[in-house]
């Protein structure tokens, strides 16, 4: 039954990507000309990922906290990373960011050209001229008033320990003077693990965290700030973990009774 969900689950999830083409595609086409951030292409997209999770049985995502007041108000949104599974689960996220990704993504047909057309921004790991010309256009989507998204381990990491975060986006939200918006991510470790493409069961949750502002910092305080943002999100993904074993153990007892 898990590798027919599984399988329902990828061929839900194509679908979505091949009939979302068309939609993204025609938003990009309509709003082109005026939005320079693209924001409504952008939207767009995410939306994709949220159909994709409620047309999976085998996930249950959800997301809380207190949402930015001002959808427009820029941001360098930074999330702990535990597998593909959790960029589903920040799209459900209702304001637009746009994503630092690998350059891999960006050649798949169809899925890259959706994210060219929302605007992500490709980096091509140890390039140092891609990272250049990546934190060149995190800075021209964060003047045109667009949050990005960075995941500051890098990578997935492989087990439960919260892996050193980079200093690129916190280099990057102190020389824009924008602040920090933390995320923490738990429940998406197992759902799609580091190794595997298979769906597996999961409930995961991500939560927006109090934003930390950068005004008047300079590169001596990154240090500072990218070590207190680790450890807010490291604290806050714990409590995460504990709030869904509860109700893991709480949706058990109430089917024994």
């Amino acid at each position: 039954m898990q590798r027919i969900l599984s399988a329902w689950a990828w061929v839900a999830a194509v679908s979505t990507v091949l009939f979302g083409f068309l939609y993204v595609s025609a938003v990009w086409l309509v709003t082109a000309p005026f939005d320079r951030g693209r924001y409504a292409a952008g939207r767009a997209f995410r939306q994709l990922a949220v159909t994709a999770v409620s047309l999976n049985p085998l996930w249950h995502f959800e997301t809380d906290g207190e949402t930015p007041p001002d959808p427009r108000h820029p941001y360098v949104a930074v999330s702990n990373h535990e597998s593909y599974a959790d960029i589903f689960l920040i799209s459900h996220f209702p304001w637009e960011m746009k994503w630092l990704s690998k350059d891999t993504i960006f050649r798949i047909p169809v899925m890259g050209w959706m994210m060219r057309m929302a605007g992500d921004i490709p980096i091509k790991r140890g390039r140092r001229e891609s990272v250049v010309s990546a934190m060149k256009g995190c800075r021209d989507r964060l003047k045109k008033r667009v949050s990005v998204m960075i995941f500051p381990e890098g990578t997935r990491s492989r087990s439960a320990e919260l892996l050193p975060f980079k200093d690129g986006a916190f280099k990057l939200a102190i020389e824009s003077q924008v602040p920090i918006l933390p995320i923490a991510v738990a429940g998406t470790r197992h759902c799609m693990a580091k190794g595997s493409f298979a769906f597996r069961r999961a409930r995961a949750r991500a939560r927006v965290l109090p934003p930390i502002p950068t005004a008047g910092m300079s590169a001596h305080d990154m240090p500072a700030l990218r070590d207190r943002t680790r450890e807010i999100i490291d604290a806050a993904r714990h409590e995460l973990q504990r709030e869904l074993e509860a109700e893991r153990h709480g949706h058990k007892r109430a089917k024994a009774g």
